[in-house]
């Protein structure tokens, strides 16, 4: 069956960054047909997003163990970038309550080849579980900081790393915290300058602008070099 579906196959030469699956909304016909398509060894990857672990299990057991899949992040691949050799991100997070983007952004880090390391538990309530790691922290190359509540760990990260930050506020916290807007406009003014602010639990688009900064400084991956876009590879 034909969902009208069309693959931007393309879009890793002139980015860097292959194509995504955004499972959510999407009738389990439609998911069914593509999973079929990108399991592994199908020379196609692609990571499916927001994939809820009951539409998941519930596939046939052989179409299950052609992907990884992490439940938490409802994340899934069959194949992924090859390894990219050049920097580290650290994906930090105030609490494991934020656990579901934190993981989004570090598989789809995993999936796109980039080395990466999650510092969890890390919110400014308690500071000195920030300041102790701080100094692993800023070994990496790019931080993703991701909030809820308040979000203030955004700002005190900003305020102690001159690496490029991207901050992830997310749905988490009771009443006023609005399913993530208070932490989204306490990122937005936060008094930490040149901090890159994505959308509400949008892990998957903090570790491809990780990415891109990467790709950035030491070239596109290898087979990616769109018309005017140096490669340092």
């Amino acid at each position: 069956m034909d969902h009208g579906i069309l693959f931007d196959h393309a879009r890793t030469a002139r980015i860097g960054l292959p194509e995504a699956v955004f499972c959510e909304g999407k009738p389990r016909e439609a998911l069914l047909e593509l999973l079929h398509h990108f399991g592994r060894n199908q020379g196609h990857p692609i990571l499916f997003t927001r994939l809820e672990e009951d539409i998941f299990r519930h596939l046939p057991e052989d179409l299950q163990a052609r992907y990884d899949y992490h439940a938490l992040s409802r994340t899934a691949f069959g194949e992924r970038m090859p390894d990219f050799p050049h920097g580290r991100v650290a994906v930090v997070s105030a609490g494991t309550a934020d656990g579901f983007v934190t993981w989004e952004a570090a598989r789809t880090l995993t999936y796109l080849g980039i080395q990466n390391t999650v510092f969890e538990d890390c919110g400014v309530a308690g500071l000195w579980r920030l300041a102790d790691r701080i100094p692993a922290i800023n070994a990496h190359d790019v931080i993703i900081v991701v909030a809820g509540l308040d979000a203030a760990l955004a700002s005190v990260v900003g305020g102690l790393t001159p690496r490029p930050v991207f901050c992830v506020p997310t749905s988490v916290g009771y009443g006023v915290a609005g399913r993530g807007a208070t932490a989204l406009n306490s990122m937005l003014a936060s008094c930490a300058p040149g901090l890159g602010i994505l959308n509400i639990d949008n892990g998957y688009g903090a570790a491809c602008a990780a990415a891109r900064v990467l790709h950035a400084i030491h070239g596109l991956p290898e087979g990616c070099s769109p018309e005017g876009s140096p490669n340092r590879n």
